[in-house]
């Protein structure tokens, strides 16, 4: 067992909260939009959606953390893929709820979880605890797919 490098942990796991917690800024009020909208069977309440999300971005924080520490060649590459990730994770949450673009929405979150499955692999290839620390994030932008192409069947 290594030693918890106490620094770049603390920062792995702020990046992903301040990614979070600014996409929530930039979107607030949007859940009272969100919550008027016709939405698909087995949608969650609105209060669900911050408590996920807290947990993914800190699972994120904690497994790039485990990449960000690794010996392996290819934690650049990885780290890359990840911050790309990340990225458009945050740009979903301006297209879907301040534009209310939902189908651009969708097509832009097909792409995100494109990415989150590659820097699965990826992080895979280095740390394979790191990898199953994404799976439920995976999971839940798979949800967030169908909630997504929900929202824009039953309101166009």
């Amino acid at each position: 067992m290594h030693q918890i490098k106490w620094k770049p942990l603390i920062i792995c796991l702020l990046i992903p909260l301040a990614v979070g917690g600014l996409s929530a800024l930039l979107t607030m009020g949007s859940m009272d939009v969100y919550a008027n909208l016709n939405q698909p069977p087995l949608s969650p309440p609105g209060f669900l959606f911050p408590i996920v999300w807290t947990i993914l971005f800190i699972l994120m924080g904690i497994s790039s953390y485990l990449i960000f520490v690794s010996d392996d060649r290819n934690k650049t590459k990885a780290l890359l893929l990840y911050a790309i990730q990340l990225v458009f994770n945050f740009v979903w949450s301006l297209i879907f709820f301040n534009m209310q673009a939902y189908l651009f929405a969708f097509i832009w979150l097909v792409i995100l979880w494109v990415l989150i499955l590659a820097m699965i692999i990826a992080f895979s290839k280095i740390n394979k605890t790191a990898a199953l620390l994404q799976i439920p994030y995976l999971l839940w932008v798979t949800f967030a797919g169908y909630l997504n192409l929900g929202v824009y069947l039953l309101n166009r």
